[in-house]
């Protein structure tokens, strides 16, 4: 399994950010095909002291193949004009392989 990863820096407008985010963004992400789950936190702090993040959002997808089907797809692209049309300064994306057995704690 495999998902992309969006950090969210704090933004000036929350109230604004939280409407495009959540009203308009995330209903067009939710129709990307071969999307398996999405998980969007809202950060809340940090070890030492304020985070500089706002929100993380996850979404999980079987494999990189249907990952990048996904983000190819007119579903992907228009969640991803929608996100630059807001937030283009204030997300930084990345991919991860999510893995399956982490060893318990010693």
């Amino acid at each position: 399994m495999v998902k992309l990863i969006a950090l969210y820096k704090n933004p000036t407008d929350t109230a604004a950010f939280d409407d495009n985010y959540f009203n308009s963004h995330i209903p067009l992400t939710m129709k990307m095909p071969g999307l398996l789950k999405a998980e969007v936190s809202r950060v809340t702090g940090a070890p030492m002291g304020e985070a500089p993040y706002y929100l993380m959002a996850e979404l999980y997808f079987e494999n990189k193949e249907a990952l990048d089907a996904a983000m190819s797809s007119p579903e992907g692209r228009a969640s991803a004009k929608n996100l630059m049309g807001f937030a283009k300064e204030l997300v930084s994306m990345m991919f991860a392989t999510v893995e399956e057995k982490v060893p318990a704690a010693v």
